[in-house]
């Protein structure tokens, strides 16, 4: 879900000029490896940049079964991908990466010389009234909080739930919300109320198959940092999120005016 949110500051940024969809990493970030430097915004947003996915990564693997608590800074989990070449041609296909929205925020924050967690607060949490969602940067949920579970077939569950620093995912997954929260999030930004309505064409240009991770309802097609969900009972758009012990999903109507969040655990 953190990468609605991202993308909800990438299209704000968009609005006030100071990046465009056709941004690419090396016009922004030319420390970034070579290799990357044609990607562009839209490509990140929408998944098809070919970035290799940190989540895969062997250096992600050791940290989290070393020190799954400790603080892991944006330029470390780009560390861990640097050195792999693109998954495949910028712009020929769907795949979902995380690395994805690491970039997107790095980017934010070069553009506006401002932290990621401040821009957030600017553009998204103040203009909903959001006071229970944050970028936390350490390990622990503010009280109370849904405890989460890793289960195993014939094993007791495992409560998670403050196992893992939430910056190891940052802006492609670190967001702490509450379910009533994610619910007015999400309408808000179907509502046109976070970004110019005249983007939104913009934002819903889809990609068919791309599905959201993990897969949301009926039949998933890729925006830029949005989904549409094709069901039984109707067409909605929104995001899906996991996080150790945790499953997020959260949808609205085109019009942002009916929306549903489900927290599983």
């Amino acid at each position: 879900m953190a990468k609605a949110f991202s993308g909800a500051v990438a299209f704000r940024l968009v609005a006030n000029g100071r990046l465009r969809l056709g941004s690419t990493i090396g016009e922004v970030l030319p420390g970034m490896p070579s290799a990357w430097h044609g990607v562009t915004v839209r490509t990140m947003l929408n998944h098809t940049s070919g970035l290799p996915d940190y989540t895969q990564s062997p250096g992600f693997a050791k940290q989290f079964q070393t020190d799954p608590g400790a603080h892991v800074s944006p330029a470390k989990i780009v560390g861990w991908v640097r050195r792999a070449p693109l998954a495949f041609r910028t712009g020929s296909r769907y795949a979902y990466s995380n690395t994805d929205n690491i970039v997107i925020g790095l980017m934010a924050q070069k553009v506006t010389g401002t932290p990621y967690g401040r821009l957030l607060r600017r553009f998204v949490f103040r203009p909903l009234g959001l006071r229970e969602t944050s970028l936390p940067v350490r390990a622990g949920l503010p009280r109370p909080f849904l405890h989460g579970y890793v289960t195993e077939p014939g094993a007791p569950p495992e409560d998670v739930s403050t196992l893992l620093s939430p910056s190891g995912a940052w802006a492609s997954g670190g967001i702490v919300s509450t379910p009533l929260e994610l619910n007015r999030f999400i309408g808000g930004l179907l509502g046109s109320r976070l970004f110019p309505r005249s983007l939104r064409p913009l934002q819903m240009r889809f990609v068919r198959g791309g599905k959201s991770s993990p897969p949301g309802p009926g039949a998933n097609s890729a925006g830029l940092a949005l989904f549409r969900y094709r069901t039984r009972c109707g067409t909605v758009y929104g995001h899906t999120g996991n996080f150790p012990g945790y499953v997020q999903f959260a949808a609205a109507t085109r019009d942002g005016r009916r929306a549903i969040t489900t927290s599983l655990n």
